[in-house]
């Protein structure tokens, strides 16, 4: 299965996104890239008290992509408070000065009867105006010339095959029809050869570590992802087994012309290109587009970068050219003569061959309209937070994002144009870029330039160094693999963030650091720590098996992106953290006391019947 990364972030994009790093950034790297990017997000959290708002605002959004719906207000008439006030500094309006903080999820909604957040039609604007708006920007942006520099020729062919009965897109890591520039770069070649256009999508039936949980997240967004292709005259086929075995044949029965898959850094992907590579026919174009990444990951930069401050002006540099609006995936004119086989979503859905006991989670529904939903109240409610409480896992203020990113469901470059927009958030707009789009690519660089991003071996030396010199440091504490992931430790807020990763298939970004370096802590080995942190990552959480969650281990474990600090046993000098210093942070106790009650998550809590 192509389930590809976030774990993440989001943004906490995750990316991460996403383990997001603990270093300062600096108000003027900051304000550079404001001004670079003026004319052109990854561990998500989120909260009980907003799911009713996001599921008002998905229906809202369907009935209004499938009627039409009203045309976007411009941004005056349509501002949260018609043209409101600045948001207060962090000092005036946060716990320094005594001022009002967002109020944790449990206080304001459901689980302690208080009042629910506005929806977003009584602050300014009707829910369902992102969608609106979207679509108009889409139909604008209808006929802009395609930057070849996202693309390149996997193959020495680069002219369509003649006589042939289509064009392919193999969906692989971004799994939406809109947004997307691998598939809009397909309809381009199809609509120059004036042929039918194709998309379908390799399932295999397992993935790394990857359970029910992400599965079925994956393939009701590739259920949407169907439904829309049928509205547009586009075949969507569901293929099923490996793709390097699978693909070729399929190519070759139905005589497609050219091949145009998306990008993914990660090993396994990069082995299924090489073996479909191989095995394509000689005079089939086979082109790869990076739609995941907002610059696309060989134009960032052509080597491993050491960290944020390397890639960051690389990134900033270029945005202008890259960070640009997206045409519309419009109705195909050709049709094919080779109609796609329909899918048996249920019977797919009951032949997966994966652990059932991680469940569905029901705080994020699947597919890009809720993604939608999502990111609308991100910007209505969360996002004039983001620069001041995002590392407080009391405080509603993360994107909630990282799912719909990792799976491709959501693009990170529609995501950051849309913030963007936002005119009274400056501060939290450039915090909130700055991780969706230079950590979290980061990330895809660390992975594509390094293929033992998941191995200690794959850290830096001065990392390597010393958490070999520390490996048989006496451990106070050691548990084993199932202890940890039942949350059986001395420590209750590692605890706690184990339960809410188990019951929610996420966890804060700021408490995934304390966690995964809690793991180096408390195993025999550096070795064993960064296993058991990516297979707990992987196995539960909803953005795992991603560039994000690899860089996230690697960073808390091993240094990647960091610097050498004071020595001290285990660690070394990989930067340390503790209970006493997460006190200094936030309100511990409190978040001790959400997590309390879901001591014990059994299989029967979380297995999913189909």
């Amino acid at each position: 299965m192509q389930i590809t990364l976030l774990f993440l972030s989001d943004v906490s994009l995750c990316m991460y996104s996403l383990f997001s790093t603990c270093l300062s950034i600096r108000y003027s790297r900051i304000a550079l890239l404001l001004r670079a990017i003026s004319e052109s997000n990854t561990t998500p959290q989120h909260y009980i008290s907003n799911m009713s708002a996001n599921k008002r605002s998905l229906k809202r959004q369907r009935e209004s992509a499938s009627a039409g719906g009203k045309q976007p207000k411009p941004a005056g008439e349509r501002g949260r408070e018609s043209g409101g006030k600045q948001p207060k500094p962090a000092g005036e309006r946060g716990r320094e000065s005594g001022g009002k903080q967002p109020k944790p999820a449990g206080e304001r909604g459901r689980e302690s009867g208080g009042k629910q957040p506005k929806p977003a039609g009584e602050r300014g604007r009707e829910s369902g105006w992102l969608l609106e708006e979207v679509s108009e920007l889409r139909r604008d942006a209808k006929g802009c010339e395609f930057n070849k520099k996202r693309l390149r020729y996997l193959s020495s062919t680069q002219k369509i095959k003649q006589g042939s009965d289509g064009v392919l897109y193999w969906m692989s890591r971004d799994q939406r029809v809109q947004d997307n520039w691998a598939l809009i770069y397909a309809q381009l070649l199809a609509l120059a050869e004036k042929l039918p256009l194709h998309i379908c999508f390799c399932l295999v039936p397992r993935y790394l570590d990857a359970a029910y949980r992400q599965y079925a997240f994956m393939l009701k967004g590739l259920q949407e992802v169907a439904k829309e292709c049928k509205s547009l005259d586009i075949q969507f086929h569901l293929l099923s087994g490996e793709p390097g075995q699978n693909l070729p044949i399929f190519v070759k029965k139905c005589n497609f012309g050219a091949v145009v898959t998306d990008f993914n850094p990660l090993r396994i992907p990069l082995q299924w290109i090489e073996t479909v590579k191989k095995h394509l026919p000689s005079d089939i174009p086979f082109i790869q587009v990076d739609a995941h990444n907002v610059v696309p990951c060989w134009e960032a930069s052509e080597k491993l970068e050491y960290g944020a401050r390397t890639i960051r002006g690389k990134i900033t540099k270029l945005l202008p050219e890259f960070l640009t609006e997206i045409p519309l995936v419009d109705t195909h004119p050709h049709a094919a003569s080779q109609t796609a086989k329909p899918t048996d979503w249920e019977e797919v859905l009951s032949s997966l061959e994966v652990d059932r006991g991680v469940g569905e989670v029901d705080w994020a529904q699947p597919g890009t309209s809720a993604g939608m939903a999502m990111l609308e109240s991100f910007i209505d409610q969360r996002l004039r937070f983001f620069a001041t409480h995002r590392n407080n896992p009391n405080c509603d203020a993360l994107s909630h994002l990282s799912p719909w990113l990792h799976t491709g469901q959501l693009s990170a470059q529609r995501v950051v144009r849309q913030v963007k927009r936002e005119k009274n958030a400056s501060e939290s707009v450039a915090s909130f870029t700055e991780e969706l789009v230079v950590r979290r690519e980061l990330a895809d660089n660390f992975c594509f330039y390094n293929h033992k991003y998941d191995d200690v071996s794959g850290a830096y030396d001065w990392a390597k160094k010393t958490l070999q010199e520390h490996s048989k440091d006496s451990r106070q504490y050691l548990y084993t693999k199932a202890q940890l992931e039942n949350g059986k430790t001395h420590d209750p807020l590692w605890n706690a963030a184990q339960r809410q990763l188990v019951s929610e298939g996420k966890m804060h970004g700021f408490l995934r650091m304390y966690w995964a370096k809690k793991i180096l802590e408390w195993t025999a080995s550096p070795e064993e720590a960064l296993s058991i942190a990516i297979y707990l990552n992987d196995r539960l959480s909803l953005d795992g098996c991603d560039p994000n969650g690899y860089v996230g281990c690697m960073w808390s474990i091993c240094g990647i992106h960091d610097q050498g600090w004071a020595e001290r046993p285990i660690f070394g000098k990989i930067r340390f953290m503790n209970y006493a210093g997460c006190k200094r942070k936030f309100d511990v106790a409190q978040f001790e006391r959400k997590y309390t009650a879901k001591k014990e998550i059994s299989k029967k809590d979380t297995k999913t019947s189909v």
